[in-house]
């Protein structure tokens, strides 16, 4: 079938702000989606509210309109523009929530917008837990006893009548939320509870709890013909019971006799064909171990993050070949990009094992609960790809980037007790897949891990077959065992451990065995295939990958975390772009499967490995690049240029000496009075005897900040003597060894400016000004520009200081520094690289600022890129505010008070002729305060509400103040808004407010803001 062309104009509604269970994985799909439309012809209209996005530049999509994902708001624009047809499916759960919300207004058939791909009858047939029961039902497909609800009685009756355990699944959420598994009335009745009000149609489902079972995923693309395949098989090696966005996930299927694949093979078929699907699908099942049994999970009748994995591990695009079933074309009409000869109607065969782990955020928030379930907890996950399965676990624990001392001896670095070991092990969370290395290590049986973990035995002897690849170097470390210890995927750290011997002596004992590198081709090598993707094994003989020539190495960010997330994606695929208009090959290494640079087809050549120098040192041997970029992978990056350097490898840019002096704390802070630039008054140390006497000789309150650290980890304000010592503590734990520094605390207005400087001349897009004062992490902070607050002479020497430290520095490319602005202006910091502003900076100022900072780094001058130093003037007209977005539904018991360590998971973008337009805009998707008014009162607690400051605020804008001391205090019809400063981890107005779906502020300064920006209160 043709491609459709009854329509002309099509709009692709995005995701909006990265968070836990929706994230990066969108931007790809989503921007591979609305190119492949425009290649077709369509004028492609993109609204999504994320700046941080590839999706969001101007060149994805023919009109790109930054505004709140609102029904109110994507209502207007579609009024506006008038597309012919919609696609959401691309846009995550938020996409298909808008979609079935502008249905049901009228909105659609009122404006004559026909829908495109899967049809909303599908997807509230997919969607909806009733509905999706009686079709299966209808399909004899077996799934667990369950009960659609809408109240607690009833729930409470059906569990007592099925027995417990029970599992809560809440129609129309994300990721798992409010969801959970409940053992008792008790538990049932708390889970409901949230479970009940995030629902946005107040439905759960409670479920037979089928906990245990191994839990397989099909990636599934079907056509306007009904021509179905199977992209993609994955397995899950944790059991049913953690979410599979927390689970370890294999691919393709491991465990499975033929008999059990192909009875779940075509029972996901079915469903698909079923349902109608049209485009991208992915079937989640339950195969009992001990039986031919198996159970239907649920669909997600759209791409989601299994598809952006699974279109890495095979290299088949599902979202563009979903977009282009979209528009009508048929799976044997379409080109396989990959191959460029055969359609993608073949089903991908995979030659190799991918292994995805996720990453977590609980080494920036020791308190939160680290348990893992039905609910999705991680931010990021990394993949890996190997010639088996230890091969490439081993890789993928590699890519993590978590505690040093976990990755070298794979085992948590403590002594571990019996009851400890059965305690991680029936009781999952980010850190079992290390207790189970320990317990083998410490002789554990396998046939007793596999009753306390539920997981498939297969697993467990692979796990098992690492321990005995470790003892046999312990014991005996001949080089016959060192080769066969690197050709299972075993680190040079890890050897270089248990063997006692140095990195430079192992390396040379298994130089024997190298890594070669193999193509990653959908065919399994049955076609020829002219993609650019690679990853390395020690297992092959013969290297598929031939050096480009004349190239330039760019190093990837690795996982997305708190501190470091889809920004530094989207500076590497700028940076890309720079240097292929620079006439050189671009190369990059990275092992994110959710984001646009890890798509083949972004750079001429992309190798999917561990971002660590012993990965990265063959790659360089064989492509002999020109240099290697740093500058736009975030801390993994920069925190790898000191070795490169020491390698003799050409680090291009701003010198690794410059990066070192701006990371020391104590460097940069003679540094910075030897220029006479003020900072506050503070001193280093190294260990905690000399913690006590320099925070005397300051005095409180104290800022302690670690060097070389991502997001403010470990970073506190502190205020006595007590609060001091569990903060240097854990300073001395993130910071390894290097200064942390002990500084006065200063109140003020924080603001930065990203630099762009080509060595000695200095070009400053903008100043940005921050909302919340000195002391929130400026990636948590609102962030306004152009200033709102600073006058011209302030403005100017802000500008100073910037050019006097570039030029110190003699900063190529793109630095970012921080001020506090008191009785005068003082630098707080300076991070020698891109920072999670440039996409914001760049968005508001139509300037491509990480393509030019590469221009900078590539030998151009400001002046040959008509840059003209200083501060860019005029500022625009318009105000734009990014605001950021948190997580904390997702994360239990992790601290909400905003400080100077990192919580927020991503950011919104809102912009208008006036600040009072351009902050609705922000906190609409990012606050979700679209609705509230003042008349609506706030929510808070005494311990709140008994500082003076917020009794002062309440008073003078006349706000209805409720204090509770009880989660069960809050009222359950409220429109109130949760405000809270009591950082304790039990505090009821966070939990209260996150388990009703509540607006919650956390910040004084944010809380002010709001107020004098109401209606009432705005002049303008």
């Amino acid at each position: 079938m043709p491609k459709n062309t009854t329509i002309h104009t099509i709009a692709v509604i995005g995701s909006g702000p990265i968070k836990i269970g929706q994230a990066a994985e969108f931007d790809y799909a989503g921007t591979q989606a609305c190119l492949s439309l425009k290649a077709a012809g369509y004028h492609v209209i993109l609204i999504n509210s994320n700046p941080a996005t590839i999706m969001t530049d101007t060149t994805t999509a023919d009109e790109v309109y930054l505004e709140p994902l609102t029904l109110n708001s994507v209502t207007k624009i579609l009024q506006a523009t008038r597309p012919d047809a919609l696609l959401p499916t691309l846009g995550g759960q938020t996409g298909l929530n808008l979609a079935m919300a502008l249905d049901q207004a009228g909105v659609l058939s009122d404006l004559k917008i026909q829908l495109l791909g899967t049809s909303l009858a599908t997807i509230n047939q997919a969607e909806d837990r009733a509905a999706f029961k009686a079709l299966m039902n209808q399909l004899q497909q077996p799934i667990p006893a369950s009960t659609t609800v809408h109240d607690i009685a009833n729930a409470l009756i059906f569990a007592e009548k099925i027995g417990y355990p029970v599992i809560v699944r809440p129609a129309f959420t994300l990721g798992g939320s409010g969801g959970g598994i409940a053992n008792n009335a008790a538990e049932l009745a708390q889970t409901l509870q949230r479970g009940l009000t995030m629902s946005p149609v107040t439905e759960c489902l409670i479920e037979q709890s089928i906990a245990g079972f191994k839990e397989i995923e099909f990636e599934v693309m079907r056509d306007n013909q009904g021509t179905k395949i199977v992209v993609c098989s994955m397995e899950n090696f944790d059991p049913v019971g953690v979410h599979t966005g927390d689970s370890i996930v294999y691919a393709p299927v491991q465990t499975l006799t033929d008999t059990e694949y192909q009875q779940l093979r075509t029972a996901a078929l079915t469903i698909v064909e079923a349902l109608d699907i049209k485009g991208g699908c992915n079937v989640q099942l339950a195969q009992d171990p001990q039986s031919r049994q198996y159970y239907v999970i649920e669909v997600n009748p759209r791409v989601s993050r299994s598809s952006a994995l699974a279109s890495k591990a095979t290299g088949y695009p599902i979202a563009k070949i979903a977009a282009d079933i979209a528009i009508g074309l048929n799976l044997a009409e379409i080109k396989n990009p990959v191959t460029q000869t055969t359609y993608a109607a073949f089903e991908p065969a995979l030659d190799y094992v991918v292994a995805k782990i996720p990453r977590f955020a609980f080494d920036k928030f020791p308190t939160a609960d680290a348990h893992l379930g039905t609910q999705m907890k991680a931010t990021g996950e990394v993949m890996a790809i190997g010639s088996t399965i230890e091969e490439a676990t081993l890789k993928a624990i590699a890519s993590l980037e978590i505690s040093p001392s976990i990755q070298a001896t794979l085992v948590p670095d403590h002594p571990i007790t019996t009851a400890e070991y059965e305690d991680q092990l029936i009781h999952p969370t980010d850190q079992r897949l290390f207790y189970l290395l320990a317990a083998l290590q410490a002789g554990w049986p396998l046939a007793k891990l596999a009753t306390l973990t539920q997981i498939t035995p297969f697993f467990l002897s692979k796990l098992q077959h690492i321990t005995q690849l470790i003892r046999d170097i312990k014991q005996a470390p001949t080089i016959k065992h060192l080769l066969t210890a690197k050709k299972y995927g075993l680190s040079l750290a890890t050897m270089a451990h248990y063997t006692q011997y140095s990195l430079t002596s192992i390396a040379a004992m298994t130089a024997d065995l190298p890594f070669v590198y193999k193509m990653v081709d959908t065919c399994a090598g049955e076609f020829t295939s002219v993609t650019p993707y690679f990853y390395s094994t020690a297992f092959g003989q013969t290297n598929e990958s031939q050096p480009l020539g004349h190239s330039i190495l760019v190093l990837g960010s690795g996982p997305i975390r708190i501190g470091q997330g889809i920004e530094f994606d989207y500076t590497t695929v700028h940076c890309v772009k720079a240097i292929q208009q620079a006439g050189y090959h671009a190369i990059v290494v990275n092992n994110n499967p959710e984001t646009v640079s890890t798509d083949f087809s972004t750079s001429d050549k992309l190798y999917f490995e561990p971002l660590t120098i012993e990965r990265l040192l063959p790659i360089i041997e064989l492509e002999q690049p020109v240099g290697v970029i740093v500058q736009f992978g975030g801390q993994t990056a920069i925190n790898l240029a000191q070795q490169l350097t020491a390698l003799g490898i050409r680090v291009l840019g701003t010198s690794v000496a410059a990066t070192n002096l701006t990371e020391d704390r104590h460097a940069f802070a003679d540094c910075l009075h030897q220029l006479t630039i003020n900072q506050a008054t503070g001193t280093t140390i190294t260990n905690l005897s000399a913690a006590l006497p320099a925070a005397h000789a300051i005095g409180y309150p104290l800022l302690v900040r670690p060097s070389f650290v991502l997001g403010g980890r470990a970073m506190a304000i502190v205020h006595n003597d007590q609060e001091l010592i569990p903060v240097i503590k854990s300073a001395v734990a993130a910071g390894h060894g290097a200064p942390i520094l002990m500084d006065q605390y200063l109140a003020g207005i924080e603001c930065e400016v990203d630099v762009l400087s080509d060595g000695t001349a200095c070009f400053i897009p903008g100043i940005m000004e921050h909302i919340e004062g000195a002391g929130v992490h400026s990636g948590d902070s609102i962030t306004v520009y152009p200033p709102q607050q600073l006058s011209p002479a302030i403005q100017h020497k802000i500008v100073t200081i910037a050019t006097k430290l570039a030029q110190h520095l003699q900063c190529i490319g793109m630095m970012n520094i921080q001020f506090v602005v008191t009785d005068d202006v003082y630098v707080i910091d300076v991070n020698p690289r891109a920072s999670r502003t440039v996409p914001y900076m760049s968005k508001v100022t139509h300037l491509p600022l990480a393509q030019l900072a590469t221009q900078l780094i590539l030998g151009q001058s400001l002046a040959s890129l008509n840059l003209r130093p200083g501060l860019l003037t005029p500022a625009p007209q318009q105000v734009a505010i990014k605001a950021p977005v948190f997580s904390f539904s997702k994360l239990p018991a992790a601290p909400v008070i905003l400080s100077p360590e990192m919580k927020s998971t991503g950011e919104t973008l809102g912009v208008g002729p006036t600040f009072a337009t351009a902050w609705h805009a922000a906190m609409a998707d990012s606050y979700h305060l679209n609705n509230w008014q003042v008349t609506d009162g706030i929510i808070t607690d005494a311990t709140t509400f008994d500082q003076p400051e917020v009794q002062a605020l309440c008073q003078a804008n006349h706000l209805l103040v409720t204090t509770i001391t009880h989660i069960a205090d809050w009222p359950a019809t409220t429109k109130a808004l949760g405000f809270t400063l009591n950082d304790h981890p039990d505090n009821p107005v966070a939990t209260a407010a996150l388990n009703h779906g509540q607006p919650l502020i956390t910040a004084l300064d944010t809380l002010r803001t709001l107020l004098a920006n109401m209606p009432a209160n705005v002049s303008h």
